[in-house]
């Protein structure tokens, strides 16, 4: 399993590029989103959310930890980035094993909580607006993702 990559040059591209993806997803999917604050985490989060067909406004639940989203198919986002307790158990599995998919911000901080299979997407910054997208799949459900989505 490789590294796949896509260089978006604003915030629309970023905003488009998750929402086509959204068209590939599955009940069960887990996507894992990494980097920098201000990135484009909440960006890529918006557009799956229009993919799946969820017309609420979305935002980063960073102190509400999840937040849910009916759409085609439900929407659970969650920032973990000011969970106290990496180990507090907050229910996770039942998200990841759910009829939703699951996004997920910052989760390095979960990492033992994970599912043993994930899509996880790094969000680099380049130059101004422009950023790289890289995906790693974990399980070959999420290389079939990435080469529907990567082209």
């Amino acid at each position: 399993m490789g590294i796949y990559k896509r260089i978006s040059n604003s915030h629309d591209e970023t905003f488009s590029f998750a929402e086509n993806m959204a068209a590939h997803l599955k009940p069960g999917d887990v996507i894992l989103l990494e980097g920098d604050l201000g990135a484009g985490k909440t960006t890529f989060t918006k557009g799956i959310a229009k993919g799946l067909g969820i017309h609420r406004t979305v935002n980063s639940p960073t102190f509400t930890i999840i937040k849910e989203y009916q759409g085609k198919i439900p929407l659970y986002h969650m920032d973990v980035y000011r969970l106290e307790d990496a180990q507090e158990d907050l229910g996770f599995d039942e998200y990841f094993e759910g009829d939703g998919v699951t996004v997920i911000e910052w989760a390095h901080f979960i990492k033992d909580q994970l599912p043993e299979s994930f899509l996880e997407i790094r969000i680099l910054r380049l130059e101004g607006d422009q950023r790289c997208i890289e995906a790693e799949p974990v399980g070959n459900r999420y290389v079939s993702l990435c080469e529907e989505s990567f082209g």
